[in-house]
């Protein structure tokens, strides 16, 4: 094995490092905080007259764990170009959903096609419930704590698109307030049984 040979492997191992998906360090508009899931890869055929050309299909959900989540489909020749196209795609157009507290803010259903998923909160210490699509989706949003079920097709481009769904009907106490164009009220203080007579009315 000639130094030319072993330079030209070399170079090639070079160019092949560069072109493998994306890093962590801020490349390609990635932020060291993104979590980025390929949650259905298959391969494709197209018949044609000469024969058959395969190509790749990714789904790959992008997200900041702060309540920002993009989902997209990529197609290329290779694995990792349709990998990279989905994941492109995907971070351009992110969405912003409502987390409160490691959780949703109250129960929803989402839906897309054939696709229905279920979503509740729940307490610290419950964890993701959920698989699959559903799942991706809700830790790339960074939800710690909820329960959910598909009450669908167990198809995951369905899926993912109906969790997409679902957490686009959330909304907030504040929210809901501003739309009824009232101000939030503090809850009132608790107090103990038999001692609503020593509690002071309320300033008018």
């Amino acid at each position: 094995m000639s130094e030319k040979t072993f330079t030209q492997k070399e170079a090639a191992a070079k160019r092949e490092k560069s072109s493998r998906g994306f890093r962590r360090d801020g490349a390609d508009g990635a932020d060291s905080t993104e979590k980025m899931t390929v949650v259905n890869l298959t391969r494709t055929a197209k018949v044609v007259k000469g024969g058959k050309r395969f190509s790749f299909r990714a789904l790959v959900v992008v997200g900041d764990m702060d309540g920002k989540v993009g989902v997209s489909i990529g197609k290329g020749k290779q694995v990792q170009l349709a990998i990279q196209k989905a994941a492109s795609h995907a971070r351009k157009h992110m969405d912003k959903y409502p987390i409160v507290n490691g959780t949703i803010p109250h129960e929803t259903v989402g839906k897309f096609g054939t696709g229905r998923v279920w979503m509740k909160p729940a307490a610290p210490g419950t964890g993701v419930i959920a698989g699959g699509g559903v799942r991706a989706v809700l830790e790339a949003a960074g939800v710690k704590n909820v329960l959910t079920k598909n009450l669908g097709s167990p198809n995951p481009f369905n899926t993912v698109y109906a969790t997409c769904a679902a957490l686009g009907t959330l909304y907030t106490k504040e929210k809901i307030a501003s739309l009824r164009g009232a101000a939030t009220v503090a809850p009132p203080e608790a107090v103990a049984p038999g001692k609503e007579k020593d509690r002071k009315p309320a300033a008018k």
